[in-house]
């Protein structure tokens, strides 16, 4: 089975993003080719973040982090960060003396 449910959601999503871009190239400037091939670039990066994994390999420092997390989830999850203004809350000390850093 190549297409899960998450996945094939993915590439359609993607695919009607690529579709705008075969109508601006394709119907506009008349590069049909070059609208073809956006529309199926989108798609397969559509297919890419909704199926395949993020290696968990040591040589990188984002594959480290998160390595084996599903793309989709690893990008909502530092989109939400982003959208909280990037603040990590560090406690140290002891129940009686926390501090946050």
């Amino acid at each position: 089975m190549i297409f899960t449910t998450k996945s094939l959601i993915y590439t359609c999503a993607t695919g009607v993003i690529g579709i705008i871009f075969y109508y601006i190239f394709g119907g506009l400037l008349g590069l049909t080719w070059l609208g073809i091939g956006l529309a199926l670039a989108c798609a397969a990066i559509g297919f890419v973040v909704g199926t395949f994994k993020i290696p968990d390999t040591d040589s990188l420092e984002i594959t480290r982090k998160a390595g084996g997390e599903y793309i989709d989830k690893a990008f909502l999850r530092w989109w939400k960060f982003k959208k909280r203004g990037n603040v990590i809350y560090t406690y140290l000390g002891t129940k009686d003396n926390i501090s946050t850093k």
